[in-house]
């Protein structure tokens, strides 16, 4: 950073209303806020960072990830349809009302609900209904393994406050009215929303009923998230103190942060593949110069995009080193993951080149690439050169780079070409990732791509209870997804904070903050907003 770009950003901070840090207050930055308060209006992971917070699920994950109690103390498989859970007794909403299984299967039901974006994290459900104040079944239509899991993703809500303020349903996020509980929230969680202005500020503050106290005693009164496209902003208000945790460091910036005093930085592989969609389902690509034909529906091509990109100039250039070369869009700890299946085949334009004449495209073509802007670590700065590294085989690339919801809008509408996305998991498990991206009426799978035996193999995964013919399945269609080339896997995401050292906040792969396990340390400064 030029001294002229500093003193600009000082500027600017001075000028910003942070607050300063009252006796527990953790002030939070990051680039991309939440854009709803609504726990089941958008699948979003900046949406959730904040959600979770507030509203919780039935179940939850440790910090190593392994699978644990939430608002359900336990559950059960009753049959092979039938999953059981017994919920937590004595704990309340922040209005002071308490949970029950009536909240549960209202919280249940609007999730399924056609508005809902979590409705395909769930299978197929026939009924979810009480059986008693404090038992919940959930019966699916087909046998359900990963149920559990699925329901991580899920709070819940008080069904009186819900139907009070009219929202049984589910307020898409992008309407243009705002239903209440977009902006307001009734959880059970360890912090109260306060107050809330999308897309720019939230305060919450410390629920002291809340019932997992005695098992994660934070001593956090308030937290406050400002959001702040600009990064050297958010750089100037972390090494002045004005913010104790800076979700997304710039990475110009990490050999400062890393020698600046009272500053550390925190890594971990984040539950993320960075990866290239190609449009191959299409008769005709909308961006190319092809006509009649579309050159992504020939697997050759599709592998001259693969070994055109300089995966190591990517890692080493861009990424500085913070990035995982991928062969696969899961990551290690994710139920089939296989090391066997996570290599690249080796860069070599040379071979690009040829693969492209044999497609028929001796020189190349044109087509677009879409990018989002400030959503993944570099995603422009990779966007860029992966244009220029595709020019160089003969594949020449009109880049457009737009916010994330536009983005997302366009993927889902299948209007891409060529496209950037990352992908997470929420269930640790690669039914999750197919359901989404290879089946043919896959959300997120905007490479068309329809395959009726790697359909028929999802389906059966999402439902065998088998283990080890479940896991064969698994293995059959990365198998026959990575051989065909679906998409072109960049890297696994090496997630990075930046903390003040009076902050102790355990890293968290998912990129979920869990201000439940904070605690802020040595002498308080400056007054309460």
């Amino acid at each position: 950073m030029s001294i002229r770009i500093l003193v600009l950003a000082l500027a600017i901070v001075s000028a910003w209303p942070w607050p300063g840090r009252a006796e527990n207050l953790l002030r939070w930055a990051s680039a991309i806020s939440g854009l709803t308060f609504d726990p089941h209006a958008f699948n979003h992971f900046p949406t959730r960072a904040q959600n979770l917070q507030v509203y919780e699920p039935l179940v939850d994950f440790d910090s190593d990830h392994s699978i644990r109690p939430g608002l359900a103390l336990s559950w059960r498989l009753v049959d092979s349809t039938t999953w059981e859970f017994e919920l937590r007794q004595g704990v309340r909403f922040h209005d002071g009302t308490p949970l029950t299984a009536e909240d549960v299967v209202f919280s249940l039901r609007r999730a399924l609900s056609p508005k809902s974006e979590f409705g395909r994290d769930l299978p197929p459900v026939a009924a979810v209904e009480t059986e008693g104040d404090h038992v919940v079944q959930v019966r699916t239509i087909e046998p359900n393994p990963t149920l559990p899991e699925q329901l991580f993703s899920i709070g819940i809500m008080s069904k009186a406050w819900t139907e009070r303020h009219g929202a049984v349903e589910v307020a898409p996020y992008t309407d243009a009215e705002i239903a209440y509980v977009e902006d307001h929230a009734n959880g059970t969680g360890p912090f109260v929303l306060e107050a809330y202005e999308p897309g720019a500020r939230t305060v919450l503050v410390r629920n002291a009923d809340w019932w997992g106290l005695a098992k994660d005693p934070h001593n956090i009164d308030r937290v406050v998230f400002t959001a702040v496209a600009d990064p050297a902003q958010r750089m100037a208000a972390l090494l002045t103190g004005e913010i104790d945790f800076l979700h997304d460091p710039p990475f110009t910036e990490l050999d400062r942060l890393a020698s600046a005093p009272g500053i550390r930085l925190e890594q971990a592989m984040e539950f993320r593949t960075i990866f290239f969609g190609l449009n191959q389902g299409s008769p005709e690509l909308h961006s190319s110069n092809v006509k009649g034909k579309n050159p992504f529906a020939d697997l050759r091509v599709r592998q001259a995009v693969y070994q055109a990109i300089d995966i190591e100039a990517i890692r080493t250039g861009i990424m500085r080193g913070y990035a995982i070369p991928a062969g696969m869009v899961i990551q290690p700890g994710i139920n089939g993951y296989t090391p066997e299946f996570d290599t690249r085949p080796a860069y070599d334009p040379k071979a690009a080149r040829t693969l492209l004449a044999e497609g028929g495209y001796p020189d190349g073509f044109e087509v677009g690439l879409d990018c989002p802007k400030n959503r993944y670590l570099n995603d422009e700065a990779i966007c860029r050169a992966v244009a220029d590294m595709l020019a160089k085989v003969g594949i020449t690339v009109d880049l457009a780079i737009a916010p994330m919801g536009e983005h997302i809008a366009k993927l889902r509408e299948r209007r891409s070409d060529f496209y950037m996305l990352g992908w997470g998991t929420q269930t640790f498990d690669s039914h999750y990732h197919f359901a989404y991206l290879y089946r043919s009426d896959g959300q997120y799978n905007a490479t068309g791509y329809a395959d009726p035996r790697v359909d028929e193999l999802i389906d059966a995964i999402g439902t065998e209870l088998v283990t080890y013919a479940r896991d064969a399945m698994i293995e059959e269609v990365w198998r026959t997804v990575l051989a065909g080339v679906i998409v072109v896997p960049l890297h696994h995401q090496v997630m990075l904070w930046a903390l003040r050292d009076q902050l102790e906040l355990p890293v968290d792969a998912l990129d979920l903050p869990r201000f439940r396990l904070a605690r802020l340390t040595g002498p308080a400064t400056g007054s309460s907003p």
